[in-house]
């Protein structure tokens, strides 16, 4: 099983060196640390464990240090930045991570540029020797790249013409789009197996900055400082330690302390429960600081990002996730509340953006998604964007029957209006309504009002209304059905449904690139006998197949 769950003590291939308002982190991979055997992560290449602990890293610089205003990315070792993702692991795993792993450095690069542009916490790169592939796009996240100036340190995309496959971590979009390098000048870096070093990195915009190795350190530092001088972070200001997630597995039940998960072994099928605070939550600051990572919200936003990597990697067979919530709607409009009241504290921005982060994690995952909103059910705000996010809703109309329970209702809250947005850069309801923001309009009207199934029909909120006598027989046949298709074409219709609207530097990452990887680590001139990526490091070429289809 794949374990996400880490903290600096366990690192065996990043550290990290505070000196307030710059945090270093420095990567030196541990060869023989590898997540699975078989290969050997020289140069600084990396494999999802690599990456497990960048993440782990990233989300600490943000919650537990807010004096840090700048970090650093960079290498421990000598002439020598990151040689990208370790080609041996990728020749040796099956197809299935070799695209989860890809999607999840994508999304780990994002939670970097993300660090850079809302919480005031910028990502400089500091390339003190080569940065081939994987290396290059981690250099790519940060706002600020610098290359040391010798006569080896390069920087390169060499995929195409060394393995047959392409960038994986967006490098190819954030090139032409991040970057705005021409069209004609990112063709040939990318076919270029050395890459590009000197002057004419800089001219063609793929590094910031070139520097000589004599005044690298300093001038690195000097950049930092300018950088964390434009920053709102506070200064002298105590972060507070994510501690580690209490988690219970047993048999076909996870449980953490607001959420359950429960399989259905034989239909393969996962039910997923969130469920609501259990009495009032701190509505200031600085009681929301003394909380810390038991706060509500950040705490169900980090259980919720476990259980999608975990059920994403761990659970490959269980295509659909029947999402339900229970407790009170009235603690979640009140958690929302307080959360939009002080946006602009430092922490309480964090827990938002998380939020977002994490809800973004499940736009993206490869599963059918199924809310069920049902007497009892707290869909509210932060937790409405789950009906949102789901490709069908089902909604009891009524109660029932022999139950003394309410009507369920929704009921939304400023939270849905802004806070949370879509890889697409709108929020759920806007893209719901791509073509009507009037229908928008009208559900901002009933902020904070319950909603029954009649309503939140009428509003658009929900897909369908069974009442009490239908309500089995629809959403069992919704649930085989959705379980008995083919889990290739259910991928890539949801992707392709799932974001209308502009397309975005994310969006253009997860549903062109994703799609394109998918298909060319199955393609035989990549993954074949004769392929680029299992004949790599032997001598011996490749032998493509040249039909272009």
């Amino acid at each position: 099983m794949i374990e996400f769950n880490t903290d600096p003590d366990q690192y065996q291939h990043w550290s990290v060196e505070y000196n307030s308002p710059i945090a270093t982190l420095k990567l030196k991979v541990n060869e023989d640390g590898g997540l699975q055997p078989g290969y050997k992560l020289k140069l600084n290449s990396y494999d999802l464990g690599v990456d497990i602990e960048l993440h782990d890293a990233v989300q600490r610089l943000r919650f537990e240090h807010p004096e840090i205003k700048t970090v650093v990315l960079t290498s421990a070792m000598e002439k020598v930045f990151c040689a990208g993702a370790n080609i041996k692991m990728l020749g040796l795993s099956t197809h299935a991570h070799k695209v989860n792993f890809c999607k999840f450095t994508n999304e780990t690069r994002n939670s970097i540029e993300d660090a850079s542009r809302f919480s005031g916490q910028t990502y400089i790169t500091a390339v003190n020797g080569t940065a081939a592939g994987g290396g290059y796009e981690l250099a790519l996240a940060s706002d600020y790249i610098m290359l040391v100036d010798d006569s080896s340190s390069a920087v390169s995309l060499p995929e195409v013409p060394l393995l047959a496959v392409l960038p994986g971590t967006g490098g190819l979009t954030r090139v032409v789009d991040k970057r705005k390098v021409r069209r004609d000048h990112a063709d040939f870096f990318c076919t270029v197996t050395e890459g590009m070093r000197g002057k004419r990195a800089v001219e063609w915009n793929l590094i910031d900055e070139l520097v000589p190795r004599s005044k690298f350190i300093d001038t690195v530092t000097e950049r930092a400082l300018e950088f964390a001088e434009k920053s709102s972070r506070p200064d002298d200001v105590q972060g507070i330690t994510l501690t580690p997630l209490k988690r219970k597995i047993e048999g076909d039940r996870i449980s953490y302390e607001h959420l359950t998960i429960e399989f259905e072994r034989s239909s393969g099928i996962v039910n997923l429960t969130l469920h609501a605070p259990e009495s009032d939550l701190p509505a200031e600051p600085e009681s929301i600081l003394v909380a810390g990572a038991d706060y509500w919200p950040l705490a169900i936003a980090r259980e919720l990002d476990d259980a999608i990597m975990h059920l994403s990697f761990n659970e490959l067979e269980y295509g659909t996730w029947v999402i339900r919530t229970k407790g009170s709607a009235d603690l979640v409009a009140a958690v929302d509340q307080t959360l939009i009241a002080h946006q602009d504290h430092w922490l309480v921005r964090e827990i938002m953006l998380n939020l977002k982060r994490v809800f973004k994690r499940l736009d993206l995952v490869a599963r059918s998604l199924i809310t069920l909103i049902e007497p009892g059910s707290c869909f509210c705000g932060t937790l409405l964007e789950l009906v949102l996010a789901a490709d069908r809703s089902f909604m009891l109309d009524g109660t029932f029957e022999d139950s003394e329970m309410d009507p369920a209702v929704l009921k939304p809250t400023e939270m849905n209006f802004g806070p949370l947005p879509m890889c697409n850069d709108l929020t759920r309801l806007q893209t719901r309504f791509l073509n009507n923001p009037d229908k928008v309009e009208n559900v901002r009207s009933e902020i904070c009002q319950d909603l029954d199934a009649v309503a939140a029909d009428e509003l658009g909120l929900v897909t369908f209304i069974p009442d009490d006598i239908d309500w089995e027989d629809e959403v069992r046949l919704a649930v085989e059905e959705r379980a008995s298709f083919s889990p290739d074409a259910l991928t890539g219709m949801e992707a392709s449904l799932r974001f209308a609207g502009p397309e975005t530097l994310e969006t253009k990452i997860f549903g062109r690139l994703t799609a394109w990887q998918n298909w060319i680590f199955q393609r035989p001139n990549a993954v074949g006998e004769e392929g680029a990526l299992q004949l790599y490091g032997t001598g011996q070429q490749a032998d493509f197949d040249k039909k272009r289809v």
